[in-house]
């Protein structure tokens, strides 16, 4: 028999959030944090310090649309009701959108397959003031074809340490199975979007950069080949603004 006092129970869930108020997903001294604003929400209503594990960290100004965390609780809640008051207690900003009980040895994080992230922007000389905290605004032309054949030649298993902010401190190496890279546009919108088994630091906004970099004719799509070879940071590879960012699925 599981004895009550010492029970956990583990609880999935699915959520959205507007990154733009926040210091990224992990809590910070003194920082406004996606985690610490939901931590402080379950307290609140469970009356349970925990800590919530996310599938990956976001960083500053970055969204989510899906984003997958699990906590534990001594407890047993009511599903529907406590969704529910967390949603009241969080701010407008951040909304589960699904919870759920959970296999005890689910991780959010260790179990993870895939994420798809998704960088959005907007290509015109102006920018509807309802889109521009969720796309780059880049005012100059950019060449969807030749941003898709560099995309090509970054997919599959390679090393990207020339794409990670600071590869020296990637604890687990630079090598990482990117399943797809593809641009597409409609209109003054181009979305890319980017599948693979994990993500170094700021890796896809410095795919994103340098995409871009190709778009404007500044780059050509075989100097990726030469950055990946060289596997050193350059000023080729410049990190996007992460106002365009979105993580948009995780796969278990």
């Amino acid at each position: 028999m599981i004895d009550a006092m010492s029970a956990q129970y583990r609880y999935k869930i699915i959520l959205s959030y507007d990154g733009t108020r926040y210091a990224g997903w992990q809590i910070q001294p003194r920082s406004k944090t996606i985690q610490g604003e939901i931590e402080q929400a379950i307290l609140t209503l469970s009356g349970e310090r925990v800590r919530v594990h996310a599938s990956g960290r976001t960083d500053r100004g970055v969204h989510a649309k899906a984003q997958v965390a699990h906590f534990d609780l001594k407890k047993k809640v009511p599903i529907q009701q406590f969704k529910g008051g967390l949603n009241a207690l969080l701010e407008f900003d951040i909304r589960i959108t699904l919870l759920s009980t959970i296999s005890p040895d689910f991780h959010a994080r260790f179990d993870a397959k895939t994420k798809e992230y998704r960088y959005q922007i907007w290509n015109d000389e102006t920018v509807p003031p309802f889109v521009k905290r969720y796309r780059n605004h880049v005012r100059k032309h950019l060449d969807a074809e030749a941003m898709n054949q560099a995309a090509k030649l970054l997919m599959g298993k390679k090393d990207f340490a020339s794409f990670s902010a600071n590869p020296n401190c990637e604890v687990d190496g630079t090598v990482r199975h990117l399943s797809k890279l593809a641009v597409k546009k409609h209109g003054c919108e181009i979305v890319i979007s980017a599948v693979g088994n994990g993500f170094l630091y700021k890796m896809v906004r410095s795919l994103a950069g340098f995409l871009i970099c190709v778009g404007m004719g500044e780059q050509f799509s075989q100097d990726a080949k030469d950055l990946l070879r060289s596997k050193t940071r350059t000023a080729q590879v410049p990190t996007a603004p992460p106002e365009g960012l979105f993580l948009w699925k995780v796969g278990y």
